[in-house]
């Protein structure tokens, strides 16, 4: 393996339309941040990049609802965010934005660069055009009727009620977002980074070479590159964003995929004007991109690919990326509100960013989606912080303020006790270490934990307070190697609990340490006159954490109460317009998943006719399809026939959706004729 001289680590850019919450903390922030605090310790050069996400449709969308412009928006969330990082000790050695003009400067450089040497492709193709408001729309600007169930509000590139991924054309009835109008098909012209042509290097360094990657990375990148790449556009209709920097692309900026992980790049410059390159062109130079599961393909497969068509940057060697972290056994959601927000946490539990640090490590979504309820958040605070770590701490050092003014004691003869529990954590530092190398952050902490367990059965057994009465020698050895084990205790848990770990060094008298000292005797010194005890962690009672499943329940019920209203009636349709619509019922002869589509079922049906194969976006509603053969469903035998993920739809299947979302198949209550008419 190559020995590099420095790391360059990145974590996944933020998008500035909304604050941060703990699945972001969770799934990227944190293991970040351990990551770095860990080399620091050792000693390593690193340079730990972030920055604000601020390009982009989600906020112009924002702006046009607030009535603000997207500035506004993008200083505004820039601020909260980049606090929220500084508040949970995030330790970034820059955090920036893709709004400066360092940034801007860079994105169109690299884009010029790449188009000088032949590498994109211009391509002419029909989009949708708002002739009223006189732009082209992006597909979160075009709304219609979802040709998988039926929702009126499906935007272009996805259904959000029945999850199926979209392309404009495959709305009903589309129309803008922006206007009301009808839009209209019209020529225009965009620049393509053809990734078919980078595919066999990819495949070769990716499949080949980076084997030892996270299984869940390497799979995500192995699917995509098994399905082939295609060309992607790096340039679109929009005013908000990078200008696409040559002649004949007036009205066009730089997608944000395409800049967003420049940010990286123009950070480092922005903070190191004359050394940057050293960071990302150097090629002893060590590249790291901390990201969530929705951003594996970007980081592994289209932002390498830009570098590569660049030339002259450097390629990430490993790109450590967390699957997501649901919340009380439901999806993180923003638009729902559905999230434990990181400002308002610090103002219910303030002081204990620890605390969280702690129980989302301890639930990292390191290799598959993980769960965060309140109930364990106690519980992990409560039966460890304080049961395990804070006790230990507390009885150590008020032991040695009661027998020994508070002053480290001398260390004696040793016992065969002694040798055993030092020979318990001597192996400690190595086995931290081999984890937190491979990024195995989860396993790493609760290997840390294993001295505060260690030092916690030393004391309840070696009992140095019935001791004191005839062997204050004795005595003093076991609080010697308790302490030790103290010290070693705040160097381990630095990287995970940096606020607990500051404030238990001052407590032990260490001026100075580093991550070598780990596993050694010696740490303090005797004679160390130690400072006052305090409590580590305190407990969390029961009402507290009712306060916050209260306040989550309260935010459903708001939701269902919203989401669940009945909609307004739609316009008159003329009965002879009903009649054009062909419901009929048929037998499910057959009925299985659609392969690498999570939201897609395949029907076969029998229609009292011939056989027909309809596609239908419900498969997260019906995880067991096969159960749906020989029922009899209601569709529209007359839908024009779509094809969807290569195979050709010939309908739709109709189902509702009930209070909880769930969407449920609309079925006649007897067995009737196949074919037989709805109306």
């Amino acid at each position: 393996m190559k020995q590099f001289k420095r790391t360059t680590v990145t974590s996944a850019l933020p998008y500035a339309n909304g604050p941060v919450h703990i699945g972001h903390l969770a799934g990227v922030y944190i293991p970040a941040d351990i990551y770095v605090r860990y080399l620091r310790l050792k000693g390593e050069e690193v340079l730990f990049v972030g920055g604000s996400d601020e390009h982009g449709v989600p906020i112009t969308i924002k702006a046009k609802k607030e009535g603000v412009t997207p500035q506004d928006i993008v200083d505004r969330y820039h601020g909260i965010i980049k606090q929220s990082f500084e508040d949970f000790g995030i330790t970034f050695d820059i955090y920036s934005r893709t709004s400066s003009p360092t940034h801007r400067q860079l994105a169109s450089d690299i884009f010029k660069t790449i188009e000088q040497k032949g590498g994109f492709v211009e391509k002419t193709s029909e989009q949708y055009y708002d002739e009223t408001a006189q732009q082209f729309l992006a597909d979160r600007y075009i709304t219609g009727k979802c040709p998988h169930c039926a929702n009126e509000n499906a935007y272009g590139d996805q259904c959000e009620a029945c999850g199926t991924s979209l392309n404009p054309t495959d709305l009903i009835n589309p129309k803008s977002a922006i206007s009301g109008s009808v839009p209209v098909m019209r020529e225009t012209k965009h620049w393509y980074l053809p990734l078919d042509q980078h595919e066999a290097w990819l495949r070769q360094w990716i499949l080949e070479e980076h084997k030892e990657w996270k299984a869940n990375v390497y799979g995500q990148c192995k699917s995509w590159l098994d399905m082939g790449l295609q060309p992607r556009a790096v340039s679109r209709d929009l005013d908000w964003g990078i200008p696409v920097p040559v002649s004949g692309a007036e009205g066009k900026v730089l997608y944000v995929w395409f800049d967003a992980p420049i940010g990286y790049i123009s950070n480092t410059k922005e903070l190191l004007p004359d050394s940057w390159e050293k960071w990302w062109k150097d090629e002893d130079t060590r590249l790291l991109h901390f990201i969530g599961k929705d951003n594996i393909v970007f980081h592994c497969i289209v932002f390498p690919a830009v570098l590569k068509a660049e030339g002259s940057y450097i390629l990430p060697d490993n790109v450590p990326g967390n699957e997501f972290l649901n919340l009380e056994g439901d999806k993180i959601s923003t638009s729902r509100n559905w999230a434990v927000w990181l400002h308002e946490y610090l103002v219910d539990f303030p002081g204990k960013q620890d605390v969280l640090r702690y129980v989302l490590t301890a639930n990292a979504p390191e290799t598959k989606d993980n769960d965060f309820t309140w109930k364990d958040f106690q519980a992990r605070n409560n039966n460890e912080l304080v049961a395990i770590f804070g006790n230990f701490i507390n009885r150590a050092m008020v032991l040695t303020q009661k027998y020994f003014d508070n002053k480290v004691p001398n260390i004696g003869e040793l016992t065969d006790y002694d040798r055993t529990t030092l020979k318990e954590f001597e192996d400690v530092k190595t086995n931290v270490e081999k984890l937190l190398d491979t990024f195995r952050f989860r396993d790493a902490q609760k290997e840390a934990m294993t001295l505060a367990r260690i030092g916690n059965k030393y004391l309840a057994d070696t009992e140095p307070w019935k001791l004191a009465k005839t062997d204050m020698d004795r005595v003093a050895t076991i609080m010697h190697i308790s302490l030790q084990i103290a010290a070693n205790l705040a160097i381990a848990f630095e990287p995970f609990l940096p606020f607990s770990s500051a404030k238990l060094r001052t407590m032990l008298g260490m001026t100075s340490f580093k991550w070598s000292d780990l596993g050694k005797l010696d740490i303090l010194s005797s004679g160390t006159e130690l400072g006052s005890a305090e409590l580590l962690f305190d407990k969390i009672e029961d009402e507290t954490v009712a306060l916050q499943v209260q306040k989550l329940l309260d935010t459903k019920k708001a939701n269902e109460a919203e989401n669940h209203k009945a909609s307004p009636v739609k316009e008159n349709v003329a009965f002879e317009d009903f009649q054009k619509m062909d419901i009929r019922v048929g037998t499910v002869l057959d009925c299985q998943k659609v392969p690498k589509a999570d939201k897609l079922l395949q029907f076969r049906i029998a229609d009292g006719l011939q056989d027909r194969t309809i596609l239908s976006g419900i498969a997260q509603h019906y995880p067991n399809p096969e159960e749906l053969i020989g029922t009899q469903v209601c569709f529209i035998a007359n839908f024009e026939p779509r094809k969807l993920r290569g195979v050709m739809s010939e309908g739709m299947i109709l189902s509702a959706e009930d209070a909880d979302g769930k969407l449920i198949l609309i079925q006649p209550k007897n067995t009737v004729t196949n074919g037989s008419q709805v109306g």
